[in-house]
């Protein structure tokens, strides 16, 4: 009961105060959402992302990563697409609920959570933290692959009725995650050291505004949700999120053979709630907004407790 006391009060508390601070901004005072939202999207997001790959080292087992992440996207879908028919969802609702199996927070909530946990007991050696670097490289590798299928198949995959195959294609290449990948790749083959440079430093800066601008933004994004707890579907979608998902993680990772500090981030990482983008796109793209935004809201605010859980089981199983 204490290692639980501490996980919440040291890895998953400081997420929700600073998603509450934002929340009660939020009711405060009149904050626009859109421009928070392309900030996060367009400046934070990209810059983390950029970084990262740029600085780490690509090795076997991070690019494992990035098949097992592919691996747990189709198992999802599956699982949405079957449900889905089975619980007679119509066409737009059946695609917010495959999107919200699929795509998780791994950005906002996932990189703090995953920040905070290897930032804290027992992963701190003489007052140091060793373990953050490898842990936040693998979580990078899980986030640039959510990043690059929710800018494309989550896109197709949001729209409504009207919404063809065509016109989805189209918006993925007005999404910058694409463009930011591919240029850092191109500057890691390119013999010129970027660090020197006085757009390093911005970069950085940008890198380390993520967490908190991006956490705050979630807080107003609730706070702008109209929570609906009569709506029994969204209830199934959030089960399957928080509790199936990291039940698939783990099964893919004792079949990848995975262990140790990649594991538990891959564990920890599947359990955190259905990504806001998914809400998002189902606006942008004509489909089921209410019931996307329904998921996001209760997975959030379920996922303190299973976070917190994920948290624990991945000491004891990895």
């Amino acid at each position: 009961m204490l290692v639980l006391l501490n996980i919440l009060l040291s890895s998953i508390l400081p997420i929700f105060i600073l998603i509450i601070l934002g929340f009660l901004l939020s009711k405060k005072f009149e904050l626009d959402i859109t421009t928070l939202t392309k900030i996060n999207f367009y400046l934070l997001v990209p810059a983390f992302s950029f970084v990262y790959i740029f600085t780490t080292e690509i090795t076997s087992d991070l690019a494992l990563v990035i098949l097992l992440s592919a691996a747990m996207l189709v198992v999802n879908f599956g699982l949405g697409i079957v449900l889905s028919r089975i619980l007679k969802l119509r066409k737009p609702t059946a695609k917010a609920f495959q999107n919200s199996l699929m795509f998780f927070n791994v950005g906002n909530i996932g990189v703090s959570l995953i920040l905070l946990v290897f930032s804290n007991p027992p992963f701190v050696v003489d007052g140091l933290t060793p373990y953050v670097d490898i842990a936040l490289s693998v979580q990078v590798m899980i986030l640039l692959f959510q990043n690059l299928t929710i800018n494309t198949i989550g896109i197709v995959n949001s729209g409504g009725e009207g919404v063809t195959l065509l016109q989805g294609i189209r918006h993925v290449f007005r999404m910058p995650a694409i463009y930011t990948i591919i240029c850092a790749f191109l500057f890691k083959l390119i013999p010129f050291d970027l660090t020197a440079t006085p757009l390093w430093p911005v970069l950085v800066h940008l890198r380390n505004g993520l967490i908190s601008v991006a956490l705050v933004t979630l807080g107003v994004q609730l706070a702008k949700s109209n929570l609906n707890l009569r709506m029994v579907a969204p209830y199934g979608a959030v089960f399957f999120r928080l509790i199936i998902g990291p039940v698939a993680a783990f099964l893919l990772i004792r079949l990848f053979g995975f262990s140790g500090i990649i594991a538990q981030v891959i564990f920890i990482s599947s359990s955190t709630p259905a990504a806001v983008n998914t809400a998002l796109l189902a606006v942008e793209c004509n489909g089921d907004s209410d019931f996307a935004v329904q998921v996001v809201t209760l997975s959030t605010l379920f996922s303190a407790v299973t976070m917190t859980l994920a948290v624990y089981l991945s000491f004891i199983l990895f």
